[in-house]
């Protein structure tokens, strides 16, 4: 038995109503209805009698939900105690131009109900990097968009974006529906530094080769991309919805793949808090896609999963007690 199905079963075994115990858990009755009949598959007996008239504890049951108040009691004393040795957790999150916008306040309210004790620290990166530094070690998961080098790295698909060329309104081709890489074959682009990951630089400059006019502006930020094509007329590809300054329109690219707005961490073994941040962001936006408000289905327990900070004891106290590519413009 995992302790999240035993936090499900106490829940409605205290309510003794699926639907006020889906509410206290947040999350849909479906899967907490389905999470109760394996449960008792897996026991072989069955927890609770339902009737048109409610819920109500079977023998099996009642015994159940005693010892799951005791067990998750426990483990609850287990996290603190662990939490008070190891002092209070941080997770770095890299994030690319917009990129953390894009998760939005809900995510950050639902990561925050779950790991109460987390530090959360937000460092932005610049298109220099879309990894926003993964392979160092500087961050520990990563918001940002593809496509880029995956050597070393697990991503998540989150969202995947149509991309278009950013154009100032007083340009020929900005007033057209739709745009293909040849039309902006004689046009100036911007580059990335030296060193750029080269799958990254080629799909954000319309695949030329940054060799071959060395007098094409380098640009490192978004707000820098974005000025030299106001200031200077270079052309720049950016996802199609993203805000734009006044005096430049994006007209979308025929012959261009998506952009993928992904969750990034360092190896196959996130841990336990890069998890729950992946799992959160993935949701989310499946929750947005289908239309559901941002929290429906998304199953949070009811208790933290990281306990917050013990507080130092003072004098006559005792101290109290979770598939893939990259950006340029988002």
């Amino acid at each position: 038995m995992e302790l999240r199905t035993l936090r499900y079963f106490l829940a409605v075994a205290e309510e003794l109503h699926f639907g006020r115990a889906a509410v206290r858990l947040r999350m849909t009755q479906p899967p907490l209805s389905r999470a109760i009949k394996q449960l008792e598959a897996d026991l072989g007996c069955a927890l609770l009698e339902r009737s048109p008239a409610g819920v109500s504890l079977t023998p099996a049951g009642a015994l159940l939900r005693e010892e799951a108040r005791a067990l998750l009691a426990r483990a609850d004393r287990a996290r603190a105690r662990v939490a008070a040795v190891s002092g209070p957790a941080t997770l770095t999150v890299g994030t690319l131009a917009d990129s953390a916008a894009q998760i939005g306040a809900p995510a950050a309210a639902a990561f925050r109900a779950r790991h109460p004790g987390v530090h959360v620290i937000i460092e932005e990166g610049t298109l220099t990097d879309p990894t926003l530094g993964l392979r160092a070690g500087r961050v520990d998961v990563a918001l940002t968009r593809g496509p880029f080098d995956e050597t070393g790295i697990s991503t998540r698909v989150l969202r995947s974006d149509r991309v278009g060329a950013v154009l100032r309104l007083d340009d020929p081709l900005a007033g057209r529906t739709l745009l293909r890489l040849a039309d902006l074959a004689d046009r100036r682009w911007f580059r990335f530094p030296t060193g750029t990951d080269p799958l990254w630089q080629a799909f954000w400059t319309g695949g030329r080769d940054p060799a071959d006019d060395q007098r094409e502006p380098v640009i490192r930020t978004v707000h820098e991309c974005l000025q030299s094509v106001l200031w200077s007329g270079t052309v720049g590809i950016a996802p199609l919805g993203q805000p734009l300054p006044a005096g430049l329109t994006v007209v979308p690219l025929a012959d261009t793949a998506p952009s993928h707005l992904v969750v990034a961490w360092p190896g196959t073994d996130p841990g336990p808090l890069v998890r729950s941040f992946a799992a959160i962001a993935t949701a989310l936006h499946r929750a947005a896609g289908t239309g559901r408000g941002a929290l429906a289905g998304l199953p949070l327990p009811p208790g933290p999963t990281t306990p917050p900070p013990a507080r130092p004891a003072t004098p006559g106290t005792v101290p109290a007690p979770t598939p893939t590519r990259g950006a340029g413009h988002r």
